[in-house]
């Protein structure tokens, strides 16, 4: 008896193998500035190890799980088929299969899926916790308690990235400002979300002497462009130590990590920073256009609304926080369950999978 496979699903087993193969090699193409955060997590060298921080609970993390005794080779073989389940337990697209810019964003998602999950790193550890969220926009549990939930696990995360407390935060707060009457809502809200970072960032100023992007993103920047670790720096042109230069350097800073025009001029001649750039441009325009969307009909995409407005929240996060457009792409693709989530809410409302 013959057993059929639809495209859809042809196609995500397809790009399943083909990237399999992309992680597996990956290891040995790379060169060694990828692996930076590798060799901190395997060899903890600075004694971090712990559960509070993202390195000390990696760290820990792949201790425990026996992982950072193994090969790459293995960790890839291990790593990658298991986010690729969870995707595929989220659910398939009706029309995968057909070649259009969502779906080729959603390729290259999971060539970079391929790349980044080839070695011990902290995006494994983030995946596992953010595709939480679509299981449970997808329950049967009432929707507040959803939501609300939701919420709580995201603001509960921070034991392993602190920022992710202010996602809840932002989101909330978007939410609000949506049911005011703007001309352009979804600019709008956006903008509003932005101000609110500098507010935080500013009070932050006031009580603890410094502005939060000045101890994360500047000093970073500083150190690892003197090691000549990165090329695509986000770096302000106006000083952070300054009310007025911090916000300008997190409404640039957003800029320079969802909207990467600047970046583009800049690396003009180098193609991979221009491939990271004009996928970062895709999809954030395609979300926006659904966040717009979910705006206008919030009762009947309520989730779908929700989902967007942590997204959002998190593209703001990494306004204040992303020292670079690659680090920025690759925090991301840890939060890469939300953003399949969030191209393609339309297959996996509950009525349409039945059909499906």
């Amino acid at each position: 008896m013959r057993t059929l496979v639809k495209k859809n699903k042809a196609v995500f087993i397809g790009l399943f193998f083909c990237n399999l193969l992309v992680a597996f090699l990956t290891p040995y193409i790379l060169p060694e500035r990828y692996f930076n955060d590798t060799v901190i997590i395997v060899f903890d060298k600075g004694h971090e190890i712990g559960w509070l921080g993202s390195y000390p609970f990696a760290i820990m993390f792949y201790k425990l799980t026996g992982l950072r005794h193994l090969s790459f080779f293995l960790i890839a073989l291990i790593q990658f088929p298991i986010v690729t389940y969870i995707l595929y337990k989220i659910g398939v697209p009706y029309n995968f299969h057909k070649l259009n810019v969502k779906n080729i964003l959603v390729y290259i998602g999971f060539l970079l899926l391929g790349i980044y999950m080839s070695m011990p790193t902290k995006e494994f550890i983030t995946f596992l916790m953010f595709c939480t969220i679509p299981f449970i926009f997808q329950s049967n549990k009432k929707p507040v308690f959803k939501i609300a939930f939701s919420l709580i696990l995201i603001a509960c995360f921070s034991f392993f990235r602190p920022y992710y407390l202010l996602m809840p935060i932002f989101a909330i707060g978007m939410y609000v400002l949506s049911f005011i009457k703007f001309e352009n809502k979804t600019i709008s809200i956006i903008f509003y979300g932005i101000l609110i970072a500098i507010f935080l960032s500013l009070s932050h100023g006031v009580i603890k002497g410094e502005y939060i992007s000045k101890q994360t993103r500047e000093n970073y920047v500083v150190e690892n462009i003197n090691k000549k670790n990165i090329n695509t720096a986000v770096v302000s042109p106006l000083s952070q130590d300054t009310w007025y230069g911090e916000a300008f350097g997190i409404v640039y800073g957003f800029m320079a990590v969802n909207v990467p025009v600047i970046e583009a001029i800049k690396h003009i001649l180098s193609p991979q920073v221009l491939v990271f750039v004009l996928w970062q441009l895709l999809l954030f325009y395609i979300l926006f256009v659904r966040f717009s969307r979910c705006l206008k009909n919030r009762k009947q995409y309520q989730f779908e609304l929700w989902t967007l407005l942590i997204l959002f929240a998190f593209f703001i996060v990494q306004g204040i926080f992303e020292p670079d457009l690659g680090t920025s792409i690759r925090h991301k693709i840890g939060l890469f369950p939300l953003i399949y989530f969030a191209l393609y809410y339309e297959d996996f409302r509950k009525d349409i999978r039945q059909i499906i």
